[in-house]
């Protein structure tokens, strides 16, 4: 249980979590992972017979790994100590983790969650908006990604290396397993009015916004790629039909300026692609992703000297169309061009100059990603 000043109701949960235990006669310790608080909940734990872990980093998932990390247990289920979850209603979490599932969601819209519990904003549209933004982004198989009611197995969970200290470690542990292909399954639990005097520690704008940036900040196809697929493949199409003159739609004509902007599109577009494949690359060697047979099959075809020989023939492309801009403002003696016309040439000139330059200097970085993965294969 992560505690912070919950002396209201630290001792309610306790008491259910102990029931539990007889009833279902299980071999269990109770842990409380304290974040520092000021209210005397230490104290009531241990009158009460249950271990502290005093956690002296703030947040709520610094609280939780701390917490982990100490179990004893092979089996652990996690709970909030504000009496919102009963804890008598474990069992189901440990039938499923006994069947051999290495996570077990709570899913409060399947169990029911009565009146006054959530307010509106959390239940209608944060809870299955984010839920639904990860079933997108990660395919998480659970229908509530923040129940804070779940069980998983200590060792499967301490492999995925969870890092987040704030709320989104709730977020965090759903993706990393999914991404992982552990075992999923969920469970109907209740969900009921808190019994705490005071608010709660939840800040709906700022925890809200933690999980969603955790979301994207893990997932580069979404953040990058996608987008920058996006931009390219528009300023491409764009740029290659504005080459061969203006185009008019309706009363709109589309020339240079157009042009000019398709350009700046392509350069936008290809950076991110180059992101999404940096960022990728790093998350892997971390071990915030696990391996991707794709990225692998990357680095053994598509080497440093791939990259240079496609970044060189962007260049030579690039001054070679520059080369012609010249000659025809030669042909006129150097003086005023119909921009229009020359502009036709000096953009996609300089737009392959630009991506030849990154392309070479971007296979550069990825070799030096790389280096690990190349004497892996060598050894």
């Amino acid at each position: 249980m992560p505690c912070l000043n919950e002396a209201e109701t630290l001792a309610i949960c306790i008491r259910k979590a102990q029931a539990a235990i007889e009833k279902q006669d299980l071999a269990a310790e109770i842990i409380v992972a304290d974040n520092g608080s000021t209210d005397g909940s230490q104290l009531l734990a241990h009158e009460l017979g249950v271990r502290v872990v005093d956690v002296e980093r703030k947040g709520y998932g610094s609280a939780l790994i701390a917490g982990i990390s100490a179990a004893r247990g092979e089996l652990v289920i996690m709970g909030d100590a504000d009496d919102s979850y009963d804890f008598r209603a474990i069992g189901p979490l440990v039938d499923k983790l006994r069947e051999g599932y290495d996570l077990v969601m709570g899913n409060r819209f399947a169990g029911g969650i009565a009146a006054g519990a959530m307010v509106w904003s959390h239940q209608w549209v944060g809870n299955p908006a984010l839920t639904n933004i990860s079933r997108l982004f990660f395919q998480t198989p659970v229908g509530d990604m923040h129940c804070g009611l779940r069980g998983f197995r200590k060792d499967s969970i301490e492999r995925l290396r969870l890092r987040a200290i704030g709320m989104e470690f709730a977020s965090e542990m759903v993706i990393k397993a999914s991404m992982r292909r552990l075992k999923i399954a969920e469970v109907p639990v209740t969900l009921s009015p808190d019994g705490r005097s005071r608010p709660p520690h939840l800040r709906t704008w700022r925890d809200g916004w933690r999980h969603l940036r955790f979301m994207l900040l893990f997932s580069p196809r979404w953040l990058f790629l996608y987008p920058g697929l996006a931009l390219f493949g528009t300023g491409a199409v764009t740029g290659a039909l504005l080459e061969t003159g203006p185009k008019q739609i309706g009363a709109a004509t589309f020339d240079i300026h157009t042009l000019l902007l398709a350009g700046f599109a392509c350069l936008i577009g290809y950076q991110l692609i180059v992101f999404a494949v940096f960022t990728k690359v790093f998350a892997m060697q971390r071990g915030f992703h696990p391996p991707n047979p794709s990225y692998d099959l990357m680095f053994r075809y598509v080497k440093l000297e791939t990259g240079l020989l496609v970044g060189g023939l962007m260049v030579l492309l690039g001054v070679a169309g520059t080369v012609i801009a010249v000659t025809s403002w030669g042909a006129e003696g150097f003086g005023s061009l119909d921009p229009r016309l020359t502009m036709r040439e000096v953009i996609p000139a300089a737009v392959l100059l630009t991506l030849g330059v990154q392309t070479i200097f971007a296979s550069f970085f990825l070799s030096i990603l790389g280096m690990d993965e190349e004497a892996g294969r060598a050894t």
